[in-house]
């Protein structure tokens, strides 16, 4: 009987052991999950930030090259710009007629 009452009473030290542990391991868990939601959080304002100073870069690249022009070549500058891009446009469309004829 001896031995049984001594094996119980490792066995029971060994499972208040293993749920001290569980504890221990399960604080540190929520303290890791708590850590990776602020960096989270963090990474996303940065690239808030990002996109915002990206737009101002932007603008300040479009203004400085607006300075040194004159008025009436920004304006021919302007439609030329609109006319390419709408030439790459019906070229984009062209392309797709082409792809679909030859379906």
């Amino acid at each position: 009987m001896s031995q049984t009452a001594d094996q119980l009473t490792r066995i029971t030290d060994r499972v208040t052991r293993l749920i001290d542990l569980c504890a221990a391991l399960q604080e540190e868990n929520d303290l890791l999950r708590l850590d990776n939601q602020t960096l989270k959080v963090a990474i996303d304002t940065s690239k808030g930030k990002t996109a915002e100073l990206e737009e101002k870069l932007k603008a300040l690249k479009l203004a400085r090259s607006l300075e040194g022009m004159e008025i009436g070549k920004v304006m021919a500058d302007e439609k030329t710009l609109d006319i390419k891009q709408k030439i790459s446009e019906f070229v984009r469309e062209i392309d797709k007629c082409i792809v679909l004829l030859k379906k």
